[in-house]
């Protein structure tokens, strides 16, 4: 593990798949949010007190998927995410879901902060220090 990544485990379970046992596509998408949530978390951000103190919050502005192979029911996942870029009002991360050292997923994301008007909003320092803390900006 790189000291910028943060690694959170999953378990696969039979409401994450389809009659099949292979997990539903849309379903990694609420994997990668839960480790980033977690990942903030960690940091000593939580996304409600953001939200009910600051009245800012975190939404996804892009997202894009990649698709090797499918994670089954009961698999145990591992979530790494990598931030790749943090500015005034939006970062960037690379997820990667994987079963043991195979990659199964690969997601680019990039959050913005926005405002309860749903307005571009700049990132405090407090928690732009959060999140370089918990990544470890040794390789941006």
């Amino acid at each position: 593990m790189s000291k910028n990544t943060h690694n959170f485990p999953i378990r696969v379970y039979y409401e994450d798949t389809d009659t099949a046992g292979v997990v539903y596509y849309a379903n990694y998408l609420k994997f990668a949010e839960r480790a980033r949530t977690e990942a903030l978390r960690e940091s000593g951000i939580e996304q409600a007190s953001l939200f009910s103190e600051h009245k800012i919050g975190f939404v996804v502005r892009r997202c894009v998927v990649d698709f090797f192979k499918p994670a089954k029911l009961d698999d145990l996942l591992t979530i790494e995410t990598k931030l790749n870029d943090i500015n005034k009002v939006s970062m960037s991360m690379t997820q990667t879901i994987k079963y043991g050292k195979e990659k199964l997923v690969a997601l680019e994301v990039k959050l913005a902060l926005v405002d309860q008007n749903m307005k571009l909003a700049k990132i405090p320092e407090f928690v732009q220090k959060a999140i370089l803390n918990i990544f470890s900006q040794h390789n941006l």
